[in-house]
């Protein structure tokens, strides 16, 4: 990986010094090595926890609301089940992984993931996808989703030619990014049940009925940063 310098002015991260919060979990020593330098080159972060599993991360105390980079290949707690242990603790989750086949992309961003990056990106991509993520974004590397959409290509395309309005990308751009009804509502400004409303119509103009869907549609999109044209956050 490319060391490469990148600073902010600002970040939602830590707003006493204008810095985000990242933690690092991967067990891999020489890759480790490197995403620390990386991070450590990095103006706009506050660099924590480095560790090389999901129980060493626990006893670092880690202040929740930090953008945790996680490998999905752990001993111990590992895969989905590892996301949905750090998303407990009250981080946001960028998967950054060798394993990157639409199931497990799909599972670690259902598990609560707001992004996933394949671990050949770059220095450059990787300091995005961190801002993005820690601004309330969703972020999946074009790697990545290129590997979803090719596996999705001989399906029938149902939402192909179906327009979703403003609101609706909106808030499929949200669920994408991991938000819970009650926080679409509250972000939007809207009630909760009329987040619901748009979500049965976003489910019957698409056909996809389930998260993993949504969030696949959603990268077909590109309301996911890194995914497409459009690059997607909160508003």
């Amino acid at each position: 990986m490319k060391v490469v310098q990148m600073t902010e002015e600002r970040s939602t991260g830590d707003a006493d010094l204008g810095r985000v919060r990242v933690a690092v979990i991967e067990d891999h020593p020489l890759y480790r090595v490197s995403v620390e330098r990386v991070l450590a080159e990095a103006e706009f972060i506050e660099l924590g926890a480095v560790v090389d599993s999901v129980a060493r991360f626990h006893v670092h105390r880690q202040p929740p609301g930090s953008v945790v980079l996680l490998d999905l290949g752990l001993p111990g707690v590992a895969g989905a089940a590892a996301v949905l242990e750090v998303c407990e603790l009250g981080h946001h989750v960028l998967v950054v992984s060798a394993q990157a086949e639409p199931e497990v992309v799909l599972g670690a961003i259902a598990a609560g993931a707001r992004g996933f990056l394949s671990k050949d990106v770059d220095a450059d991509e990787l300091l995005i996808a961190i801002k993005t993520v820690a601004d309330g974004g969703a972020y999946v590397s074009a790697v990545v989703a290129g590997m979803i959409m090719k596996d999705n290509a001989d399906r029938p395309a149902v939402s192909a030619d179906v327009e979703l309005s403003p609101r609706e990308e909106q808030v499929l751009r949200l669920v994408a990014a991991g938000e819970r009804d009650v926080d679409i509502a509250l972000i939007l400004g809207i009630g909760v049940r009329t987040v619901r409303g748009y979500l049965d119509r976003i489910r019957d103009k698409t056909g996809e009925r389930r998260r993993p869907g949504l969030v696949k549609e959603a990268i077909r999109r590109g309301l996911i940063g890194g995914s497409g044209p459009r690059r997607g956050g909160r508003k």
